[in-house]
């Protein structure tokens, strides 16, 4: 048996998005401003619903982990992004590029579970709404919280040592914004099949298992709603899964595409655009979506800000 050649190259070089020429700082820019505003609004979900005791339910817990995920899914990945937009030297370490990819896997793994676990909440609150007291307590919502964590962070760990492993032959640059698997098994000079077939299953169950399981959880949502007589009561219900809905479909929707295939590579450009979707646009769109589409949150949000703000202010007698 012929042992493994580690040798391996001492830093990546990030190709990024290749050809922008002049338009670099305003891209720059942008995604400056994206990242700003998932930060602050993720941040701003999190502590309204933290602070006010009114939010203190199963549906706004999720909904509290979801946007601090989100926080760290997108601090793996964007603030190298912005760097490299101004450096002519985009370079990752070794080390660094393995790294990245975990954290970006295990945070986007948590992430799957953790909106089929509000998939199932929010089963339970329409389908068996006698029962979701008992069933949903606090308790519950937090060993699933924690379940969607460390399963998360357990998924990637194979992928990870499979690729440290791997010999590479000089030819270092990454055809990606951020260090990812099917980029660094291209650079590879040797067979990676058992890698893409290793990286295909572990993708396939995290990825499509929890999505059919949110699918089933909402065709049977569907069902009860449709049952229920009154038009305000049906607008009610929907209203509470639409948000949800809508990230899993946005989420789901490209890293099927990105994901769960046999193949290292599509179009570059597809992959780039791909990558952006999930890694920038999903997290961007989240407060937006969970913020205009509730009315209890806006209210919070009102509530949390006008309380401190009359803290603030000087009392008059």
């Amino acid at each position: 048996m012929e042992p493994f050649n580690l040798s391996s190259p001492d830093e990546f070089v990030l190709l990024g998005f290749p050809k922008v020429g002049h338009v670099r700082g305003w891209l720059f820019v942008l995604l400056l401003l994206a990242y700003l505003f998932t930060i602050c609004g993720n941040m701003l979900i999190f502590l309204v619903i933290r602070l006010d005791t009114a939010l203190h339910t199963p549906m706004y817990h999720f909904i509290s982990i979801l946007s601090f995920l989100e926080l760290w899914y997108t601090a793996t990945t964007i603030p190298k992004m912005l760097a490299n937009l101004l450096s002519d030297k985009k370079t990752i370490s070794f080390s660094g590029c393995l790294l990245q990819t975990y954290f970006f896997h295990s945070l986007g793994a948590s992430e799957c579970y953790l909106l089929t676990a509000m998939a199932y909440d929010r089963y339970l609150a329409i389908c068996r709404p006698l029962h979701y007291p008992a069933i949903m307590t606090s308790a519950l919502c937090t060993r699933m919280a924690a379940g969607c964590w460390t399963c998360g962070f357990l998924c990637p760990i194979s992928e990870v040592i499979l690729v440290s492993q791997l010999p590479f032959c000089g030819y270092n640059e990454i055809q990606h914004i951020f260090c990812d698997f099917p980029p660094l098994l291209s650079l590879a000079c040797k067979d990676t099949s058992t890698n893409v077939l290793v990286d295909f299953a572990i993708n396939a169950f995290i990825i499509l298992i929890t999505f059919l399981f949110i699918m089933v959880s909402y065709g049977r949502i569907i069902g009860a709603v449709l049952k229920v007589k009154t038009a305000e009561g049906r607008k009610k219900a929907f209203s509470t899964c639409a948000s949800h809905l809508t990230v899993v479909l946005i989420f789901f929707g490209s890293i099927i595409f990105m994901y769960v295939r046999l193949r290292k590579s599509y179009s570059l450009t597809l992959d780039r655009t791909l990558a952006v979707v999930y890694s920038v646009l999903t997290p961007l769109v989240n407060p937006i979506i969970y913020s205009l589409r509730n009315k209890e949150l806006i209210k919070a949000i009102r509530r949390t800000v006008f309380r401190k703000g009359e803290r603030a202010s000087p009392t008059h007698h």
